[in-house]
């Protein structure tokens, strides 16, 4: 039992000091170290009052249409996500629709993760997103290239990424770093066409039909989030997601 113990122990011990090293790692870059220098001291001040505490988890929801990037945080011990910070595109790329292949201009519309920490970008500082993912490459097919690289990053140009601005990309990276610090190991970042409520749907499956089925899946994602304000559960599935 007592090796039992120990084992267990040194476990946990290895995990947190891997979640720490991932700060300390970051933040020896100097865009990193300044941003926590300039915002952070005031983040974690709105951060505790609101609930949050030193370990939380975080939700990317981003509305294209509306030129939106939504920060939910939660407690790790909480249960439900709550709304941190909203903050206003700085730029557009191509329109609504997802991206289909390399070189179209769109910004990917899906349900994705962070999985790049880019602390020496060419637009500041970035984080890179897993697209393209099953179902995005099954739209591009196998004779075109459905392209790749998407961040939301600084600056105020794009291609196909979220740009936020210098200043804005400070808070929503250092954050970023904060919860997978705390643990979180994939982020989601969910894209969305617009906000998808019924109304929408109505409003601009009518202008895009071709669009329909997909956003129909989507918005499975989108409504359970605003129900349960937890990430749901989801699959993909021949070209669709499956909120399980």
């Amino acid at each position: 039992m007592k090796l039992i113990c120990l084992t267990f122990l040194l476990s946990l011990s290895l995990m947190v000091n891997a979640q720490n090293n991932f700060k300390a790692t970051q933040i020896k870059f100097e865009r990193v170290e300044k941003a926590y220098s300039e915002k952070w001291e005031t983040l974690r001040e709105f951060i505790q009052a609101d609930g949050f505490g030193d370990q939380f988890s975080m939700v990317i929801n981003a509305y294209k249409t509306e030129g939106k990037l939504e920060v939910w945080l939660k407690n790790n011990s909480a249960k439900t996500y709550s709304l941190f910070r909203t903050y206003d595109f700085c730029a557009h790329s191509g329109t609504i629709g997802p991206k289909v292949m390399e070189g179209d201009g769109q910004t990917p519309e899906g349900f994705y993760y962070i999985n790049v920490f880019n602390p020496m970008s060419n637009f500041h500082l970035s984080l890179g997103i897993n697209y393209p993912n099953m179902i995005d490459n099954a739209r591009t097919g196998k004779d075109r290239k459905p392209g790749n690289d998407i961040y939301i990053h600084g600056s105020c140009v794009t291609v196909g990424c979220i740009p936020l601005t210098d200043e804005k990309i400070k808070e929503v990276y250092i954050i970023s770093v904060e919860a997978r610090n705390a643990g979180q190991e994939k982020i989601p970042v969910n894209i969305y066409p617009f906000k998808m409520t019924h109304v929408n749907m109505k409003k601009y499956c009518a202008q895009f039909p071709r669009q329909a089925t997909f956003w129909k899946s989507l918005q499975t994602g989108y409504l359970a989030f605003e129900k349960n304000k937890t990430q749901p559960d989801i699959s993909e599935d021949k070209g669709r997601y499956l909120v399980k």
